[in-house]
């Protein structure tokens, strides 16, 4: 069953990933920065975050949830080898500003955001 559980969340959130990026860069086309990919990683960063914090010290949730949702759904909705890709093809493509903005932008955010998410899962703890 773990493996179930891992796959379906995977399927829905590589599903999700591709429609929220999608929707993300059809609003955001300034540059040719990877605003979808941006927005997926920072956003799952936070979630992750909270889910595990609150697993930690306020709610313990069932492991089929946490393989589903914490392994699969946002293990797939994320996706670091496709921020590294985006990376390379902007500073290959002479767009070394918006290869720099985007990399410190994935880095400080997501560290941000996962740290926003870890320390609203622990409060009142």
């Amino acid at each position: 069953m773990t493996l179930i559980y891992i796959g379906l969340g995977g399927f829905l959130g590589a599903i999700s990933r591709y429609l929220v990026s999608k929707y993300i860069n059809s609003f955001l086309s300034l540059g040719n920065m990877p605003y979808g990919t941006l927005f997926v990683n920072i956003l799952g960063a936070f979630v992750l975050s909270f889910l595990m914090s609150l697993s930690i010290y306020k709610l313990e949730f069932p492991k089929s949830f946490m393989l589903f949702f914490a392994t699969g759904f946002i293990g797939s909705f994320t996706t670091f080898s496709t921020f590294m890709y985006e990376t390379i093809v902007l500073s290959e493509e002479s767009f070394t500003l918006y290869s720099l903005l985007y990399l410190s932008l994935s880095i400080i955010l997501g560290l941000l955001f996962a740290f926003l998410g870890y320390s609203l899962g622990r409060m009142g703890s």
